[in-house]
């Protein structure tokens, strides 16, 4: 059984209970610091630290190598969603960025844009959002998946960006498991893969598991198939479960509690460290505090999964690793320090300073009578029972059972852990498949789902945090039926309309 419960990257986008009494608490962004954090610090460690991964990302994933032998190019890192930041850009490729993205983009109009080395260039330049140099090497930073641009100086519509950075929303074209792919071994991401269980089952989108045996090319086309792993999402939780999830935004972390996929970390330093320690650099879970950890939660199982990636590691010459810079601290299991490690304090609390100051974008307003009948809707369809209309006030603390949310959920157990874990189960469609191993338990907490930010919605392409839902109508729609997850409909079409702009309407502004 897949035996790993982990904080990851994204917060479930699903429901919970909050009144409109919670206290309201202000993001600071006039200070350079919040409590014991300092903003400014914590910009450049969201947008560059990278805590030694990039030993994992160039020696083990081989992600920059993968690129060049690919030879992708900048039209391409843009099909892929990427980002680039205008102001690193190098003044000469600025200069001939300008004139070629007037152009129809053809090689011979645009040889910058298709040239390999451009990317290269960029690369070196720390001008690829989120993809960080250090001594020679890349790494991966909080900012590949949680920032955009101001799209100043080009975007290909419904794809990548040139722009002045723009830190915390998400950027939901970005094709992860495609730039996945890419690496020359991915393999090396083994974890977060959707693997073949030891009876022959998976669980996941793919009707096939992979294995320790399984080829590049059988991962590649695993990673690139937006039907097995959707474009937007990403996998952050190493439990050999395919589960990516719709990646969400990580501004304004002061209105949002617990953290994690399933609301299993109460502290966002907590959730921030088990990203560092056992998702930027999964060959950590390896170590000895990892491999303690591992088998705490799942025993013979979870031994089953490192040992199927210790043979991958050997299998495709990876050495020298665990790469991530963390001292040993705590237990091993604990919440604070997963792996038995914990990377610096005060860069934690500085990141967190800066995530908790950053700014949700305005909501769209196209139809001010339609925004207003919206949340009159809202109100009077008791939508309050779970959401604020005040967006400026901390959503609830509480999570939501998976019954609750999804009244169909009718899971099978697939093996028992030691209280206060709850048992391994899984229930047929993808809504619950973040939960068969990861949720709550360890602290004593009920598997459920949190509370999303009701924010950046007017950009939100799909819905839920398995992106099953195409749009808000679609969210709302009874055709969807009672045993859905999240069945909470509107039956008339045009009032439907009316909530739709009313929650495209939200920020932190609102009322």
């Amino acid at each position: 059984m897949p035996a790993l419960l982990l904080s990851g990257l994204v917060v479930v986008a699903a429901a919970g209970c909050q009144s409109e009494s919670s206290t309201k608490t202000t993001a600071q962004t006039t200070t350079d610091s919040v409590g014991a954090g300092r903003i400014e610090a914590g910009r450049e460690i969201y947008r560059n630290e990278t805590f030694g991964d990039e030993g994992f990302w160039t020696d083990a994933v081989r992600m920059p190598q993968g690129m060049k032998a690919a030879k992708l190019t900048v039209l391409d890192a843009l099909k892929a969603g990427v980002s680039f930041d205008v102001d690193a850009l190098p003044t000469d490729l600025k200069a001939a960025f300008v004139s070629e993205l007037k152009t129809d983009h053809s090689p011979a109009k645009a040889p910058k844009l298709n040239d390999p080395a451009t990317l290269e260039a960029l690369l070196k330049n720390n001008a690829v959002i989120g993809m960080v140099p250090k001594g020679g090497k890349v790494g991966v930073s909080c900012a590949l998946c949680h920032a955009i641009t101001d799209k100043s100086m080009f975007e290909l519509p419904g794809k990548g960006s040139i722009g002045k950075r723009i830190d915390g929303p998400t950027p939901h074209s970005l094709n992860v498991g495609k730039l996945l792919a890419t690496a020359a071994n991915s393999r090396a991401l083994f974890p977060t893969l959707q693997l073949q269980q030891p009876d022959g089952t998976t669980i996941g989108r793919a009707p096939k598991g992979l294995t320790a045996n399984s080829s590049e090319a059988e991962v590649d086309a695993y990673l690139s198939n937006p039907k097995y792993y959707p474009i937007g999402t990403f996998d952050d939780s190493p439990d050999g479960n395919g589960n990516s999830i719709h990646i969400t935004p990580f501004f304004r972390q002061d209105l949002a509690a617990p953290f994690g996929s399933s609301g299993q970390n109460d502290k966002l330093n907590d959730f921030n460290n088990t990203v560092y320690t056992a998702l930027f650099d999964q060959s950590n879970l390896l170590s000895p505090g990892g491999k303690q950890f591992i088998h705490l939660l799942g025993a013979a199982g979870g031994d089953s999964i490192l040992a199927g990636y210790a043979k991958v590691l050997a299998a495709t010459g990876v050495t020298g690793y665990p790469y991530v810079t963390a001292p040993e601290k705590g237990k091993p299991g604990e919440v604070p320090t997963p792996t038995g490690k914990r990377v610096d304090e005060q860069k934690l609390r500085d990141l967190e300073a800066y995530v908790r100051s950053l700014q949700a974008p305005k909501g769209v307003v196209t139809n001010a009578t339609q925004v207003a009948s919206g949340r009159a809707l809202f109100v009077a369809q008791n939508c309050t029972s779970c959401h604020n209309t005040n967006q400026g006030v901390p959503v609830s603390t509480k999570l939501i059972p998976m019954k609750t949310i999804w009244p169909g959920y009718a899971p099978k157990v697939l093996a028992q852990r030691q209280a206060p874990l709850s048992p391994i189960q899984n229930a047929p469609g993808t809504f619950d498949d973040k939960m068969v191993v990861v949720d709550a338990s360890p602290g004593g907490g009920i598997r459920g789902n949190a509370l999303p930010l009701l924010l950046d919605l007017a950009r939100k392409p799909v819905f839920l945090h398995d992106d099953s839902v195409s749009s808000l109508d679609e969210l709302f729609n009874p055709k969807r039926g009672k045993t859905a997850p999240h069945p909470f409909y509107i039956v008339r079409t045009a009032q439907r309309s009316e909530l739709v702009a009313y929650l495209k309407s939200l920020d932190t502004d609102s009322k």
